[in-house]
């Protein structure tokens, strides 16, 4: 499969500290692939890196071949979506407006809105389901709602990738889990490749087709869960002892990571006889 996003033993850091160090990784067109990692290992740097929105101290960044800072911030947002985790609109503004700012990269300074625009952020809004909340203002929204009120201003720049991080972070399990199934009707229908942080073990390896194991700025695992996905990988990124389990859920083969403590709970749980 075509490669969209490319790293060549990249370097990033913030000030004289060196937070990303020597990564090499490559992103398939329409690949699902999740970056874990501990806290302030470099997986939002990384991810920012990708996106064109820190520049390498060393190394390179290539998209669709060609080093992405060759190409001007306009062209990138053009073809590549970045959500951060917390980027809060003016609360005054509606769902809509929102929306329509996702066609700024489409648009020189003084074009009007046309139809084509108006018809690209109907189409966004509506694949999000979001239709119905066009014209509310962004702080009568929920927390899941708001989410989906940026994704859909992500989907009105007609990306190819799309870029997420930690999109489940302050939302609830319903809500997370709506979410994330979102995520994947829209890489399915459009074909888009997304890459997103998570902290949610059990989400990564659910969702992503791959995993991007961070720890330290440098990567230590990189495949699909069912080859890098382990307890001792749990072990190494967090330090945490945990059982890992193969699970069927829905008719998808899946694993399941649980710390030590919450598994051997759960086995003693299920072995005692019942009393009802």
């Amino acid at each position: 499969m075509e490669e969209l996003l490319r790293t060549h033993d990249l370097s990033v850091s913030y000030g004289s500290t060196e937070i990303i160090h020597a990564v090499d990784i490559s992103i398939r067109r329409a690949e699902i692939a999740a970056i874990i990692g501990p806290n302030g290992s470099g997986k939002s740097t990384l991810l920012k890196a990708l996106a064109r929105l820190l520049k390498p101290r060393s190394g390179v960044v290539e998209f669709l071949g060609t080093d992405i800072w060759s190409r001007t911030e306009r062209e990138v947002a053009q073809r590549i979506a970045f959500l951060p985790q917390s980027a809060d609109p003016p609360g005054d503004i509606t769902v809509l407006e929102l929306v329509h700012m996702g066609r700024l990269p489409h648009r020189k300074f003084w074009d009007t809105f046309s139809k084509e625009d108006g018809d690209i952020c109907r189409e966004a809004l509506m694949r999000t389901g979001m239709e119905s909340f066009a014209m509310r203002p962004i702080r009568a929204l929920s927390g899941g709602e708001r989410q989906r009120a940026r994704l859909a201003m992500a989907l009105a720049q007609q990306p190819e990738a799309l870029l997420l991080d930690e999109p489940t972070t302050y939302l609830d399990i319903r809500h997370q889990l709506a979410l994330m199934e979102l995520v994947e009707e829209l890489h399915d229908a459009l074909g888009l490749t997304v890459v997103m942080v998570l902290h949610d073990l059990n989400q990564a390896v659910r969702y992503g087709e791959r995993l991007i194991a961070v720890r330290a700025g440098k990567i230590i695992a990189d495949g699909s869960p069912n080859d890098v996905f382990t307890r001792e990988l749990v072990r190494d990124l967090y330090g945490v002892e945990s059982r890992v389990s193969d699970v069927e859920i829905a008719g998808r083969h899946t694993k399941l990571c649980l710390p030590e403590r919450v598994a051997k709970d759960l086995a003693h749980e299920q072995s005692a006889p019942s009393h009802t």
